[in-house]
């Protein structure tokens, strides 16, 4: 089973503390599954944690997460080499891909390197259904505010594009997401950008924004668009997704 069309939930959430583990999957992640309209078996979700180097550590604690939620996890590693014989066969036998946030920068490089990029696009087209927080939603568009380069916020401009827009995640809790995304829309460097609060998602069919949705009641989602020289900004009320809360 795959999505009907191509899909991507794109996220500055869907992880929280869990109760006998470090890290549970919130509401977002298990919208991702129910996007895909996997049923009657348990999910396969391929975790790609190449935004902080494939830290073990990390793909132990989603390992566990994914056994407590009842998801068959495959992790995907780029280092030092890749994990499995056929990357692309992997890929495409999943439900749902979540992409682990961090350096922005660094993951779309590494995924090139390997051609992951072009996976990517195959399994979209294919129904397979693409999310992730942080980097993992930036990848996914055109580009946005990054800070892989350092503390300074910087632009990035060269992620896979295949969303045709600007991203701005985590836009209520790091006080220069929002003016960067701002000046970036307004002088044309990013185009109309999406916006995320820590807590909300952004539900893709194709290129079009069908939905914001959230785990956390109150937060939204944003849209920023080039008015002549300047950039206006309006809000979206997301739908509270059911499940665990933090």
């Amino acid at each position: 089973m795959t999505a009907p069309q191509p899909t991507i939930l794109a996220t500055s959430g869907g992880h929280r503390a869990g109760g006998r583990t470090m890290v549970a999957f919130d509401a977002l992640v298990h919208h991702a599954v129910d996007l895909s309209g996997a049923h009657g078996r348990r999910p396969r979700v391929l975790y790609v944690g190449t935004a902080i180097g494939d830290a073990e550590h990390f793909t132990a604690r989603m390992t566990e997460a994914a056994r407590v939620a009842g998801f068959d996890l495959t992790p995907l590693h780029l280092f030092p080499m890749p994990n499995v014989e056929d990357v692309e066969e992997t890929v495409l036998a999943q439900d749902v891909v979540w992409v682990m946030g961090g350096s922005v920068a660094n993951l779309l490089a590494v995924w090139r390197v390997h051609g992951l990029d072009r996976i990517m696009r195959r399994a979209w087209e294919a129904g397979v259904v693409l999310s992730g927080v942080s980097a993992g939603s930036l990848c996914w568009f055109r580009g946005g505010a990054t800070d892989s380069f350092g503390p300074e916020l910087r632009p990035v401009t060269n992620a896979l594009g295949l969303l045709p827009y600007g991203n701005g995640v985590h836009y209520d809790v790091d006080p220069g997401r929002r003016p960067l995304i701002h000046r970036l829309v307004a002088d044309g460097t990013l185009p109309t950008a999406h916006c995320t609060d820590d807590g909300v998602g952004l539900v893709y069919r194709g290129t079009e924004l069908v939905e914001a949705v959230t785990e956390v009641p109150g937060k939204g989602a944003y849209l920023v668009v080039r008015d002549g020289g300047t950039a206006l900004e309006e809000r979206i009320e997301p739908r509270e997704l059911p499940g665990p809360r933090r």
